[in-house]
């Protein structure tokens, strides 16, 4: 898969703002559909297609323990972000520090 589509992922997956609140949930540790339906007041089967989106993204996985899946936060799901982050983080940068320049020359 190309870093574009990585990203489109992402960001689709982060766009919901119920799969965003899942994904918050997960950053304070492992936890299985239920738990997961308890803490963000949607439906179990809401949660699961959301879970699957956010799966397919690569932002979390899933281990299987009996009969019950445990989901928890994959890191590495976020670095289309953290680059496309890093790349406009720079451009910004310089354009601030161009307009900065500029703006000094004016006061002179």
């Amino acid at each position: 898969m190309s870093a574009g589509a990585d990203e489109n992922k992402v960001f689709a997956a982060l766009a919901d703002p119920s799969r965003r609140a899942i994904f918050e949930s997960l950053t304070r540790g492992e936890a299985a559909v239920n738990d997961l339906t308890a803490r963000v007041d949607i439906s179990q089967p809401a949660v699961s297609q959301h879970l699957a989106a956010l799966k397919d993204a690569g932002l979390v996985n899933a281990r299987r323990e009996g009969r019950h899946v445990y989901y928890r936060v994959d890191p590495r799901g976020m670095t289309p972000l953290i680059d496309w982050i890093a790349h406009y983080r720079v451009f910004w940068t310089e354009h601030v520090h161009r307009l900065e320049r500029l703006l000094e020359k004016m006061d002179s």
